[in-house]
């Protein structure tokens, strides 16, 4: 990658670390994991099964706890994949790392996004994602993960239900 081409880098490591800065809950802790310095690589993450995801979904939880609280999540997806129509309690913030895919939003127009792709989702807002192109997306959620699927008429259906219009299922309950 050329020096043009990396212009997102220092904008993305700030963002990062600016929203993990502004949701703290309280001052870390010498025995809390957040006090610690941590880097790694994808390669060195145990990425597996989200319930009430698609299969074509895989992730590994990156920082936090997001089924208790805020948390940062590395997301891949298959070529293909769609996440229908659905809702989080949370609000999530979502950023594409590499491939290709598009957001629906009940709100907005549709938007393709490729690498350095973002969008900010408010808590219960409405939306959709399908990978055109073997996707991985950072998601950063603000509170406990869980999500809501919709149908048609914004009614909540059961992940079976919404996921069976995209010739998927979901992820077992681990």
């Amino acid at each position: 990658m050329n020096k043009q081409n990396k212009w997102w880098l220092p904008i993305l490591a700030m963002s990062l670390a600016l929203t993990q800065l502004a949701h703290a809950q309280q001052p870390a802790t010498a025995s809390d994991p957040a006090s610690k310095s941590m880097a790694r690589n994808m390669a060195e993450l145990k990425f597996g099964p989200i319930p009430a995801m698609p299969t074509c979904l895989s992730g590994a939880v990156e920082s936090g706890d997001p089924m208790t609280g805020p948390g940062f999540i590395l997301a891949k997806l298959t070529t293909g994949c769609t996440i229908p129509w659905h809702w989080h309690t949370a609000g999530e913030y979502v950023m594409v790392v590499s491939g290709e895919g598009r957001i629906d939003m009940e709100d907005a127009d549709s938007k393709m996004l490729t690498a350095a792709g973002f969008v900010r989702l408010p808590s219960r807002h409405v939306h959709q994602f399908s990978c055109k192109n073997k996707c991985t997306l950072l998601i950063y959620t603000d509170a406990a993960f869980d999500i809501h699927y919709t149908n048609k008429d914004g009614n909540e259906i059961p992940p079976e239900e919404a996921l069976k219009a995209v010739k998927e299922e979901p992820a077992p309950k681990m």
